[in-house]
């Protein structure tokens, strides 16, 4: 999975995504934490729209991504915010941090894109080890159902410059949904091709939650979607939210 071609027309191609609404969600929660949030760190940043938002609003922000050119955007976003955001190339289940966050939030299937099971507990570790006693970790997930619902399903997605045909897959035995991706982005007089390939993996809750626990998270607390209702069985993404000891 890459995101070389795809990484200077994402954010066209994903204005959809209320970022309001998220950050909405993740400020509630932050004032639910046992300490006061100030650093968040925003783990799988992408090109940093969710990292420069709450820099907005005030947070001492970090952004963490495995993919350097969705950094490469994040880094030319240029906003008037108090404090710039920093932004490293890391992989989740190397995290490795300076000093201490208040919080860590990890949006948008970030976690699904983490296919090994064993990869996702150690960065869960991982973020435990950097959490501030009292910090709160948020993310959010796609459903089993959601993902499987997405097989032989067929997207398109475009803005002036761009054009993104894609389709999904989804393999009940391997627990993946393989995403089939062409993406044409115009250059001069002509346009572009290049082929991606994302997959997601449908770890059940039960799982996620058994995982916080085993990396030593308390209070786990599940929501339906960007809400602050419990989960139905009918969402198509829930959000956790877990601390870590004070």
């Amino acid at each position: 999975m890459t995101y070389s071609f795809l990484a200077p027309s994402y954010d066209a191609l994903t204005r959809d995504v209320d970022y309001e609404k998220v950050c909405d969600h993740l400020e509630r929660q932050f004032r639910r934490a046992r300490r006061p949030v100030r650093t968040v760190l925003d783990l799988a940043c992408g090109t940093g729209s969710l990292t420069w938002l709450l820099a907005a609003r005030g947070y001492d922000t970090t952004g963490v991504d495995l993919s350097e050119d969705m950094l490469a955007q994040a880094r030319d976003k240029s906003r008037d915010v108090p404090i710039p955001p920093l932004f490293l190339h890391q992989s989740m289940d190397r995290l490795d941090l300076n000093d201490t966050v208040d919080a860590c939030v990890c949006c948008l299937d970030s976690v699904n894109y983490v296919t090994r099971p064993a990869l996702l507990r150690r960065a869960f570790q991982r973020v435990h080890t950097f959490l501030a006693p009292g910090g709160v970790f948020l993310f959010d997930v796609r459903t089993p159902q959601a993902l499987a619902a997405m097989d032989g399903q067929i997207f398109l997605d475009e803005d002036e410059n761009t054009f993104c045909v894609w389709q999904g897959a989804y393999s009940p035995r391997r627990r993946i949904c393989t995403y089939y991706m062409d993406v044409f982005r115009r250059e001069g007089e002509g346009w572009s091709r290049g082929q991606e390939e994302h997959r997601e993996y449908a770890y059940t809750l039960e799982e996620l939650t058994e995982m916080l626990r085993e990396a030593g998270f308390v209070h786990i607390r599940l929501y339906g979607g960007w809400t602050s209702r419990a989960p139905r069985p009918t969402d198509d993404r829930v959000c956790f939210s877990a601390g870590k000891k004070e």
